[in-house]
């Protein structure tokens, strides 16, 4: 059994023994708070029309965000009303939840080592930055987490999914993911 005060996560404890060093040598930081870092990932399933018909979808995916981040993810609530859409005012629509520190560490390795190779017909993620260093990808189904148990699953969701770092360029932030392993296309 680990225990919790000592244990660190592999990929924070890679970071702080390889990854920064590699990161300094590549662009030259004079100062080690220059250093790209991961700040926080946040993870997003919105339910759609399935949340329309039935309220209880969106507790549905809540409940499975929560099993995969590790933590209680928040129900999302519509903000306008959309006639016709048949959406209200504060209807839930879907779940987010927002990772830092160790839990953050945990969830992208388990998004790189295990959830990545199961999608079918997997050839690496687009990058896909803003710009400002952070990334953005989507799954289309949340079922390749281990965490999930493929057959109480009453209907497959798309997950959003942002890393957000320190990077000032995306560059910088391609590098810093690219040293995590992520596995990019071009």
């Amino acid at each position: 059994m680990l225990d919790a005060e000592t244990y660190t996560p592999r990929l924070k404890v890679l970071y702080k023994d390889t990854i920064r060093g590699a990161l300094k040598e590549e662009f030259e930081y004079k100062n080690d708070m220059m250093i790209p870092k991961l700040e926080k990932i946040v993870l997003n399933i919105g339910c759609g029309r399935a949340a329309v018909r039935d309220s209880k979808k969106a507790k549905s995916a809540q409940a499975d965000l929560t099993a995969i981040a590790g933590q209680k993810a928040l129900t999302t609530v519509a903000k306008n009303s959309i006639a016709g859409f048949r959406v209200r005012e504060g209807m839930p629509m879907g779940a987010k939840a927002t990772l830092r520190g160790d839990r953050m560490y945990e969830f992208l390795d388990r998004l790189i080592t295990i959830a990545m190779p199961r999608i079918r017909d997997f050839r690496g993620v687009k990058p896909s930055f803003d710009g400002r260093g952070n990334f953005a990808m989507g799954l289309k189904e949340h079922i390749v987490f281990p965490e999930i148990d493929f057959d109480k699953v009453d209907e497959a969701w798309g997950m959003d999914i942002v890393i957000t770092t320190t990077a000032k360029t995306d560059a910088e932030a391609k590098a810093l993911l690219k040293h995590f392993n992520m596995p990019f296309t071009a």
